[in-house]
Parts: C-alpha cells; structure tokens; sequence
C-alpha cells in the first residue's frame, strides 16, 4: 500500500472506465488493453500512463507486474459469452482470453504475491454460455486458486439511463477476513436474479460450498432522464432525411409503429432510442427490425458490428419525427464518463470504447459498499 491507497491492476483497461469508478484512493499500478486505440484514449484522459502496457494478455507474464496488488480487476471480452454472440463461450478466441488472465492471477497467488480481491465483469449471458459449464469453470478457477466466491448482477438502470445488465463476479482470498454485514445467507433482489440463482444452483458441491452472497444497498439517488442527456445540435452527427426516417419506421412491427403514432398523438416533445435487429417473423424468417423505446431509458450500447448496433435518437415534437444516430458524447453520458473525458475522432472508435466499458457509477457503488470495506477490513473474523 502507497499512504492512503489501496493498489490495483486493471486488465482489458479499455478507455479506463473501472478506473474513473474506483476513484482516487486506488492507485493503479498496472493496466493492460491489446487494443492501442483504447489505450490512446486512456493516455488522453490518465497522461502519459506508464502503468499501462500495451499487448495481449497471453504475452504478459508476472515479471511485468509490479508489487502485490489489493485488487485485480477483470473486464476480460464479452463477444463470445454475450445472448448475442457466436456461442463460442471460453473456447471462443476473444472471451477465451481469461484463461491466460487467470494464469497470471494464478501465477501471482504460488508466488505469495496474492491480490486480495479479484473482480471478474462480463455480460450476462455468461451465467448460461455452453449451459453454464463456463461460468462453473469460471468458479472452479477462482476457488482452486484459494478464492472464495460470489457473483452479482447490477444493472446501470439503477444510476444512468441505460438498460445495461452485467455480471460481477468478486472473488476474496480466503485468507482474508470478509466483513459480515457485506455478506447474506441467502440470495437477495435485486443483485441475485433469477439467472444467476440458476447458474449458482447448477455448481458442484464442492463450489456451491465455496460462494458467498454478496450484498449492498439499493441505490435510491435520483436518474436522470434519457432526455437531459440528448444535444439538440450534437458534433460530428447529422440528422437523418425524411426518406431515411421513413425507412427506420418502415422497419418497425406494428406495435412499434404504434409507439410512435401515440407519442405523436400526445404531442409535446417525446425523446426515444431505436435499435436494428434480426427478428424472426411469423413464419420463421429471419429479417431486420427498428425497436423503439421511449420509456426514458436508452437500450444497451453495444459496439459497432456493421451498422445495425449502433443506437438511434428519435425525437417526436410538433407533428414531425427526426431521427439520428446516438452522439460519442451522448454515449459518453450514458455511460457515467465524465464532460472532460477526450473522445477518439472516429465516431465508431468513440462508439466502440464505450460499448465495450463498465458504467462508472456501477463500479462506483460497488467500490463504495463492498470493494473498499473489504480491503480496509482488518479484525474481522473469517464466515466460516
């Protein structure tokens, strides 16, 4: 430990996003991201970042990392655990990538350099990839490791205006005491859901034995509205032409169209977003659908695979309908990351560093209510 703080490793870094969310009392000593895009972004905003090196993870070895850290933070790659992704799960080349992670951690722990805490983030469809055998994996490495574990679901929901599940798996060595109150023995809403209950029930015995419930309070700060978030006049995005609105509405099932028909009808300003997706119809076709939502609550950002996953503002005001694609900032905003934050040029490269990150709040909180009494804990006996 440095003074006051508490040291960590930030792997698959990206933009930095877990780092805004821990905040200043942890001292990043060492960050890592294949990606040198991303890492340009992180320099923009962190400076010069020595810590951080550029190279994939299955390069590195514990020679490169320094000191013993109090926590490893994880956001290793989602494309191939995601509902929405090839379902290749930890065999797939990009989400396999936590195998080589974990050596490391591994590696780390025989050489009596054990982090304390380990964070694991990922999407949500990790609970249930290849029937839950990589999420048992996932577990079974940790524990035969010396960590005990426990997973929550928290949604950005609860903080921005993003419908934005993810999986935290936060793992305790056990040679380390865990406060009580940060534990339950049984699962409570809203951070164990219904899917994760399922993956936990589907554990061996041996593992079940091993997991904890972690708990923390329910956020009750006011979120703001999708609408405070949206320029009127954003930079480097254009408005889309009559003939490309209709077309996205064109795209739309009827119950859809409705949606736009009654905010129309209602009058006043109505601020939405719209997705493209590949939807069977009837008849079990598969063609490309708009969604619409205005419920105040934008759909998760996703990176930019071809066109169709990236968002689309729509505003119903006065009669007339306009629609455009989600602003870099607007992402940004949607994400927690702050005004100050230096956005790549590219659009898609903006889009793409915040589609891949962790809400900052999210991680916020969680620092706040379970990361930090955690390492700070010192006299606390040991659940049994």
């Amino acid at each position: 430990m440095s003074g006051s703080h508490r040291l960590w490793y930030e792997f698959f870094a990206g933009g930095g996003m877990a780092r805004l969310g821990l905040g200043t009392t942890w001292k990043c000593t060492f960050a890592n991201d294949f990606c040198e895009k991303k890492a340009a972004a992180y320099r923009a905003f962190f400076g010069p970042s020595p810590e951080l090196k550029v190279a994939d993870v299955s390069q590195l070895s514990t020679l490169d990392l320094p000191g013993v850290p109090d926590l490893v933070w994880a956001s290793f790659p989602c494309q191939d655990l995601s509902l929405a992704g090839n379902g290749a799960g930890l065999k797939g080349e990009r989400s396999g990538t936590f195998r080589p992670f974990w050596k490391l951690v591994s590696d780390m722990v025989k050489d009596e350099r054990t982090p304390r805490l380990v964070v694991l983030e990922n999407v949500v469809g990790a609970l249930t990839s290849h029937g839950g055998s990589d999420f048992t994996s996932i577990v079974n490495a940790m524990a035969e490791t010396g960590y005990r574990v426990g997973a929550i679901i928290m949604n950005a929901a609860r903080f921005l205006p993003q419908s934005r599940a993810r999986l935290f798996v936060l793992g305790v060595h056990s040679q380390k005491p865990i406060p009580p109150q940060l534990t339950s023995v049984a699962p409570l809403q809203p951070w164990h859901t219904k899917s994760l209950i399922q993956a936990h029930e589907k554990l061996p015995v041996s593992l079940a034995r091993n997991w904890i419930w972690w708990t923390l309070p329910v956020p009750k700060g006011k979120i703001p509205n999708l609408a405070s978030l949206i320029e009127d006049h954003p930079k480097g995005i254009v408005w889309n032409t009559e003939s490309e609105t209709r077309k996205l509405l064109h795209l739309m099932t009827a119950a859809h169209r409705k949606k736009v028909a009654d905010a129309l009808r209602a009058g006043g300003r109505h601020i939405g977003t719209i997705y493209k997706r590949t939807r069977p119809d009837r008849n079990g076709v598969v063609a490309q659908r708009a969604e619409v939502r205005f419920d105040g609550i934008s759909g998760c950002l996703r990176t930019p695979v071809g066109g169709s996953s990236r968002q689309t503002v729509i505003i119903v005001e006065k009669g007339r309908v306009r629609t455009r694609l989600l602003s870099s900032r607007e992402a940004a905003r949607l994400m927690g990351v702050p005004e100050n934050y230096p956005l790549p040029s590219s659009y898609n490269d903006a889009y793409h560093l915040l589609g891949d990150g962790v809400a900052v709040p999210v991680v916020n909180w969680l620092e706040t209510h379970l990361l930090w009494p955690l390492v700070a804990c010192k006299s606390f006996e040991q659940v049994a």
